[in-house]
């Protein structure tokens, strides 16, 4: 259970590799890009504040540089929103970020690993946390992310709300 989230310390995770498939949904086109299913997996020990167990699985993106991770609270991510749930991400700084700041969120959609469309803007107040993000239409999407002077870019996909 989540009681709070704060980034601690840099802490390499054993058996994640940056730009692996179990670490990010890759931003190369092809099989392992915007997976529609996150798989749940052991937290980034970095990741792990507020959870009860001292190896919470969660499904989550890492980003391709590791300085944050999206922790889906809602997998699959659907677009329209859904009525029953939220699409519910805790975002997860690998360094402390600065109290105040905001994570600005650039989206655009990719279609065959290519950007297509206006990027849409999103915000969180406070910094990497707890979020609400919803995005139109279905589709991968990759996001920039830009908090406490730094940034990170990561693939999300919503589908299609059945």
């Amino acid at each position: 259970m989540l009681v709070g989230a704060a980034a601690l310390t840099l802490v390499a995770t054993p058996g994640v590799t940056l730009g692996s498939p179990a670490a990010v949904a890759s931003s190369a086109p092809g099989p392992t890009a915007c997976q529609a299913h996150v798989p749940s997996r052991v937290l980034p020990i970095w990741a792990r504040a507020g959870f009860s167990s001292p190896k919470p699985r969660m499904p989550f993106v890492l980003g391709a540089a590791g300085k944050i991770v999206a922790i889906q609270w809602s997998d699959p991510l659907v677009s329209p929103p859904s009525a029953r749930y939220h699409n519910k991400i805790l975002w997860v700084s690998r360094r402390p970020a600065t109290p105040g700041s905001m994570l600005r969120i650039g989206a655009q959609r990719l279609t065959g690993g290519q950007p297509v469309g206006p990027v849409l803007q999103r915000a969180v107040s406070g910094g990497p946390g707890p979020s609400i993000i919803d995005l139109p239409p279905a589709g991968c999407w990759r996001l920039t992310l830009r908090w406490s002077g730094r940034s990170d870019t990561l693939d999300l996909r919503y589908v299609s709300k059945r």
